[in-house]
């Protein structure tokens, strides 16, 4: 095909600025398979199914049909779980996902108990106040014991808090703070909602042109990518190769910017398939898709999770360029864009 179909890209911001707003810490993830769900579940020809561990496939029959073509993006995001109520009623937390506590220090969160009840609070440094404290307020290390969650509710023990309902293994969710302007997406959780918006937009934009990928596509959207084993199960036996799309880090080092779909082509589990890498760049350079190749050292995917798993097939990965990685993130409109023209590229060629 030698033009694409065009991309409706303030219909991508808008699922993706929704996507954002409903919280889905790893193991915490159903309200987001719901929310996904419900947009899928009315593009024509798209079958959707929800696998044993929770995540969600999303099925587009193609022109062949021998073997599926896997798009892996994830839902799960960083956040916490209670791990204790503090004698004053507070909460000490334990992380989920990789992320330093100084990069959620005084965030808005919602505590979600199991009967249902939600309760808002705000991690702090438990010796928050320069006033009282002086220089301890900044020189103690930002560590999980040192840090805690101030619930707004009236409580001053771990008998009123437990009252409330909350108890250990509550699961926590940090604000996400959604902001769009002038082309940008701020936000907490970038990784991996954007990638999830692309891949959903590129299913969207088929759909409603009424084209056939060449191949079956099933798209999984997994839910325990960051803790290290999305893609381990779930996935049909046959594939024949899947494409990661997941966030591109920006740093000092590295090529990846906000504007740009970048090709990952190797990470802290080694390099990822060449043949296809190749494939995905003539791809980028025949649709004049603005992108990048690059390497992060400190950062695993969905596809090192199906590569451990035993999965037997190549492997690549592209995602928008996202500053400030399990920090408070930010990419812009154009690297999502060139990103899902990227996927579109890949579903309607060989």
């Amino acid at each position: 095909m030698e033009t694409l179909p065009d991309i409706q890209e303030d219909e991508l911001i808008e699922f993706l600025t929704g996507l954002l707003n409903v919280p889905s810490p790893t193991g915490f993830t159903d309200m987001a398979v719901a929310y996904l769900e419900q947009t899928i579940s009315g593009l024509k020809g798209v079958h959707i199914e929800r696998t044993p561990k929770g995540a969600l496939l999303a099925w587009l029959e193609g022109e062949d049909r021998s073997a599926p073509r896997v798009v892996a993006s994830h839902l799960d995001t960083l956040g916490a779980m209670v791990k204790e109520i503090k004698p004053n009623g507070r909460l000490k937390l334990t992380p989920i996902g990789s992320y330093a506590w100084n990069t959620v220090e005084t965030e808005g969160c919602t505590i979600f108990t199991r009967d249902g009840r939600r309760y808002r609070g705000s991690l702090l440094i438990t010796v928050a106040s320069s006033h009282v404290y002086g220089k301890r307020t900044a020189e103690m290390p930002r560590e999980a014991e040192n840090m805690e969650v101030r619930l707004d509710v009236r409580t001053s023990s771990a008998d009123e808090t437990r009252a409330l309902g909350i108890e250990v293994g509550d699961f926590v969710a940090f604000d996400p703070r959604v902001e769009v302007n002038a082309g940008f997406v701020r936000s907490r959780h970038l990784d991996d909602k954007a990638g999830v918006a692309c891949v959903v937009t590129a299913l969207k934009t088929l759909v409603q042109a009424q084209l056939k990928p060449r191949h079956t596509i099933c798209a999984l959207f997994s839910t325990y990518e960051e803790v290290g084993h999305g893609a381990s199960a779930g996935l049909p036996s046959d594939l024949k190769e899947m494409v990661v799309v997941d966030m591109a880090a920006v740093g000092e080092g590295q090529t990846s910017d906000e504007f740009h779909a970048t090709l990952c082509v190797k990470d802290s589990g080694g390099p990822y398939d060449r043949g296809l890498s190749l494939r995905l760049q003539q791809l980028a350079e025949h649709y004049q898709i603005p992108y990048k190749v690059d390497i992060y050292p400190y950062y695993g995917s969905d596809g090192g999770a199906f590569w451990r798993a035993g999965g037997n097939a190549p492997v690549a990965l592209i995602g928008p360029g996202v500053d400030a990685s399990h920090n408070y993130e930010r990419t812009h409109a154009e690297a999502l864009v060139a990103t899902t023209r990227w996927l579109l590229a890949y579903f309607l060629n060989p």
